[in-house]
């Protein structure tokens, strides 16, 4: 009988602050996000800036109204920074807790662990650009629905692919 390979030691996990700081860094350089930036009608933009063995880094745009449906990131811990308009972010701290709702605003920052279920939508009038950095990368995201009288009713999970 063979004795299995040695497994090579997994990479520590980024942190959710230090996925904010990745963030953050690209935002910083808008020559590598700014070209790339598109508007659809019909559905929210996205396209992969990055991706390492460690986390991986997405540009969304949002034209008013769009949003995407609540949600958690599979697994994976990550953050987004606004860098154009005003998104707002609704949480959803347990299945059966009331959702919060705040406004990020150009220059802001949020960053979360990996059990983050939250919703994200323009409600503004002018289009908004963000930056999302994820780690490990995204493999698959479920998705929930409201239950009447509070609280969340799993629906489905997707695979992600870009």
């Amino acid at each position: 009988m063979s004795t299995p390979p040695a497994l090579s030691p997994a990479a520590p996990a980024l942190t959710p602050a230090a996925l904010g700081e990745i963030a953050l860094g690209h935002a910083r350089r808008p020559d590598g996000w700014r070209p790339l930036v598109r508007f659809d009608a019909a559905a929210r933009f996205h396209t992969r800036l990055e991706v390492t063995g460690g986390y991986e880094v997405w540009l969304l745009t949002w034209l008013p109204g769009q949003g995407t449906e609540i949600h958690d990131h599979g697994g994976a811990a990550g953050a987004f920074t606004v860098v154009e308009g005003l998104l707002t972010e609704r949480t959803f701290p347990g299945l059966r807790a009331a959702p919060r709702t705040r406004q990020v605003a150009a220059g802001g920052l949020r960053w979360f662990g990996p059990r983050y279920v939250h919703e994200v939508t323009n409600a503004g009038t002018a289009p908004a650009v963000s930056i999302h950095a994820y780690a490990p990368a995204l493999s698959a995201m479920s998705y929930y629905a409201e239950v009447p009288g509070g609280g969340l009713r799993p629906l489905r999970t997707d695979p992600v692919t870009n």
